[in-house]
């Protein structure tokens, strides 16, 4: 059987290098190489009876990016497989593609029998995750699971919200009617509660809660 692939990525070095491997593939034909997402788009609209079976797609791109893509063809191509090849491993980016239904991400520093065993597995109906994106992502669901553990008081919230408003010690004992002893006390408290280091660790948390804008 024969597979229809597009291939995109705005660095040209790259997308060479994946048409090569894919022209060596004797069931593999590349019917688009494209600089970004724009281009596919527009490839897949004006084509609209060209069967398509797997685009394999860079995240960080000019114009519209492998998110979007992804976004767009599980919207109005679903059989078009998807598979984002990039260098990021960012939780929030592998979450939001796996929200959109992305069928692969692989790591860029992948060799190329990885790369071609992910295709197969995504056209055999499977999802394929290399090693380095599953830890990743991993990674960020226990840190996000570890955040969201965290509570705080609603003294402690009063407390975090003129910290970030950059109020002294003594402003925020005026503020709040207590003892500078005890707002040192809260501040010590909540560095360690938060696991921050600094006052700007802080500021940045409260920032997280939209205690402060």
């Amino acid at each position: 059987m024969n597979y229809n692939l597009i291939l995109v990525d705005d660095h040209k070095m790259f997308l060479d290098g994946l048409w090569n491997i894919f022209k060596n593939e004797a069931n593999c034909t590349v019917l688009q190489t494209a600089h970004n997402g724009a281009q596919v788009i527009k490839y897949i609209e004006t084509n609209p009876n060209q069967a398509i079976d797997i685009v394999i797609s860079d995240i960080t791109m000019p114009t519209i990016d492998g998110i979007t893509l992804n976004k767009y063809i599980k919207k109005e191509r679903s059989e078009i497989k998807t598979l984002m090849v990039s260098m990021h491993t960012d939780a929030g980016m592998i979450d939001t593609l796996i929200k959109n239904n992305v069928d692969g991400y692989l790591s860029k520093n992948a060799t190329q029998t990885e790369l071609l065993e992910a295709v197969k597995t995504i056209l055999k109906g499977e999802k394929y995750f290399s090693q380095s994106v599953q830890q990743a992502y991993m990674k960020g669901v226990l840190e996000k699971k570890t955040e969201t553990t965290i509570t705080l008081t609603k003294r402690e919230k009063e407390v975090l919200r003129l910290i970030a408003e950059e109020y002294t010690t003594q402003e925020i004992a005026d503020e709040l009617f207590l003892s500078k002893h005890t707002i040192e006390s809260y501040r010590k408290n909540l560095i360690a509660k938060l696991n921050v280091k600094n006052l700007a660790g802080l500021t940045k948390y409260a920032i997280k809660l939209g205690l402060v804008e």
